[in-house]
């Protein structure tokens, strides 16, 4: 994958599951990988092997939620690698519930990480991109940006909101900056451990959390986006195990 050696990818969410193993897979590729997340010691400790391992790997802890957290995360990729090419919106939360359990809070908590990190990441990474005319966002959603059931609403909307923003950012930029989604199904990650409700998150995870994806099936969705010639643009890949056959 040529197009993906060199590039420098900036991700989200960075510390476990899914975006420490894009980290890693990118990295094989000959990308140069910047992590963000909020658990630092996490970020040091996948740097620390991508390294070692001779891949090229940097860190800051980032709160996806500030706004200004993510503005100095994408100059810290700038002014460490004097570009930045692929900026990865992976960050996301998924405390499930009924909606008449009234977690407030929570609705509030995902919204935050799952939409508004989400636009504070293009806020960022995007004057870099149109300044050179060229960029790719890729926004990290679920098969719950097309699919709601019982407790998943809230969260849901979320990701429905996340592939709203993404059709209308493609139409709306430069003809020569992509953005994809990579929608992925039940998927081995720490998701499930958002759930507050004890009895919700063993049945999810009794029922739902079952013939799981390796996260690096995820991760190599990623790296076909990123490695496609300049003029082609992914616009969605949805990523489920074979034996889910529904949401």
């Amino acid at each position: 994958m040529e197009n993906v050696k060199g590039k420098v990818v900036a991700i989200t969410g960075a510390s476990s599951g899914i975006g420490e193993a894009i980290a890693y897979h990118l990295s094989k590729l000959g990308a140069k990988v910047v992590l963000g997340a909020r658990r630092e010691e996490h970020l040091k400790n996948i740097v620390r092997t991508i390294v070692s391992s001779g891949g090229d790997a940097i860190y800051k802890k980032l709160d996806v939620t500030n706004v200004q957290d993510v503005v100095s995360f994408v100059d810290h990729a700038e002014s460490m690698h004097g570009k930045l090419d692929v900026f990865i919106n992976n960050a996301g939360l998924m405390p499930l519930s009924m909606i008449n359990e009234y977690k407030i809070e929570e609705w509030h908590r995902m919204i935050d990480v799952n939409i508004k990190g989400v636009l504070h990441g293009i806020a960022a990474a995007l004057p870099i991109f149109e300044a050179k005319d060229k960029g790719q966002f890729i926004n990290i959603t679920s098969v719950g940006d097309r699919w709601v059931g019982p407790t998943s609403t809230v969260y849901s909307a979320t990701k429905f909101a996340v592939r709203a923003i993404s059709e209308g950012l493609r139409q709306e930029v430069s003809n020569n900056i992509r953005v994809t989604i990579v929608a992925p199904g039940a998927t081995v990650s720490e998701l499930a451990e958002s759930i507050s409700d004890l009895e919700l998150k063993k049945l999810a995870i009794e029922q739902f959390r079952i013939n799981l994806l390796p996260a690096v099936a995820i991760a190599k969705a990623v790296a076909y986006a990123i490695s496609q010639p300049n003029d082609v643009d992914v616009n969605e890949i949805v990523v489920r195990p074979t034996a889910q056959k529904s949401f």
